[in-house]
């Protein structure tokens, strides 16, 4: 039986926070342990540099995710684990996928379309200005991640669903021109994935600026939750767990009966400052020993260069023979032997 391959990016423009591991990172460490999947994780730097032109905090972000996938406990003996810039053949792949790729399917990409959307409610007389190429074209890049692989699934949130469809399309054009060579990869939606609130209230994310990183040490782990908003409400009065920031993020991390119990506590009125000092003792005691692991690996940045080069290796093992396959397929290949 022929695994099914299963991919997934991370784009390397920040630090991880609880948000990104509870969603993302935590559903793939355990698919990565999975012996019926082949799965592919990839530090998305290409990505990267669309919207973040600051050398150091694409080099940072990098390491630190690293570090923090292979903390968390990463198999890299059954996922294969690389930076993007370590697989030329992507690029390559990307520009055979912009020529046969339609500018009018490009123009209704969601970000695109955000980007000129905006420029006409500032009334600016060029829809277009600020939009770079790489914005432009990115669902085109992103295609070419997953075709590479001809990854069968790949797992997203419903704001990209967009771009495995649009990765479809180009798929079936090029299979339709050149004969039939990419799997059409589909979208794999994962409703129970957690969306966690950040310090704020909103959606815990970088761009809010609410987030709280996943390795923060003890005791600016403690500053940050003691942080997060609550309302005007005193002890002893009953309280909605449902509406409430710190309730959500406990629910990430807890066991079933572990939230009902909370839950019974809201309803007897908990305190705020006594919710806030259960949700630090508890995801402390959850990260720590990653945490350790973590900081121990951003000291052995040789340790993580190896984890990656040996997982460049083992996707250029497909690589580079598709990609030879590929050319031969549109025509660019030696005139004699």
């Amino acid at each position: 039986m022929t695994k099914a391959t299963i991919l997934t990016g991370i784009t390397t423009t920040g630090t991880p926070h609880l948000g990104n591991y509870v969603g993302a990172i935590r559903p793939a460490i355990a698919a990565s342990k999975d012996p019926n999947v082949s799965p592919f994780y990839f530090l998305a730097d290409y990505h990267a540099l669309i919207k973040c032109h600051e050398p150091e905090r694409v080099r940072q972000s990098s390491l630190e995710i690293a570090a923090t996938w292979l903390a968390l406990g990463l198999d890299t003996s059954n996922a294969v684990f690389y930076r993007q810039s370590d697989v030329p053949e992507i690029m390559e792949l990307t520009w055979m996928l912009t020529c046969v790729t339609a500018k009018g399917l490009m123009n209704r990409a969601h970000a695109y379309k955000a980007a000129v959307a905006e420029n006409e409610e500032g009334g600016e007389k060029d829809p277009d200005k600020g939009v770079t190429m790489g914005l432009f074209s990115y669902p085109i890049l992103m295609a070419a991640d997953i075709l590479m692989f001809n990854a069968h699934k790949v797992p997203v949130g419903k704001d990209q669903i967009q771009h495995i469809e649009m990765a479809r399309d180009i798929a079936g054009r090029f299979n339709h021109l050149y004969g039939e060579h990419f799997v059409l990869p589909e979208a794999v939606i994962d409703d129970n994935a957690a969306t966690l609130a950040g310090l704020d209230g909103r959606k815990m994310s970088k761009s809010y600026n609410n987030t709280i990183p996943l390795f923060e040490p003890e005791k600016k782990l403690r500053k940050l939750i003691n942080k997060i908003k609550t309302n005007s409400q005193e002890p002893g009065e009953p309280k909605d767990p449902e509406t409430c920031t710190l309730f959500s993020i406990y629910r990430a991390f807890a066991t079933p009966s572990e939230v009902a119990q909370i839950r019974q506590r809201y309803a007897d009125g908990i305190g705020w400052g006594e919710m806030k000092q259960i949700l630090f003792e508890y995801i402390n005691q959850q990260v720590a020993p990653a945490r350790d692991r973590y900081e121990a690996l951003m000291q052995a940045p040789e340790h993580i260069e190896q984890q990656l080069r040996e997982g460049a290796e083992k996707a250029r093992e497909i690589s580079v023979p598709f990609i030879k396959e590929l050319r031969q397929a549109v025509g660019i290949s030696r005139i004699s032997a």
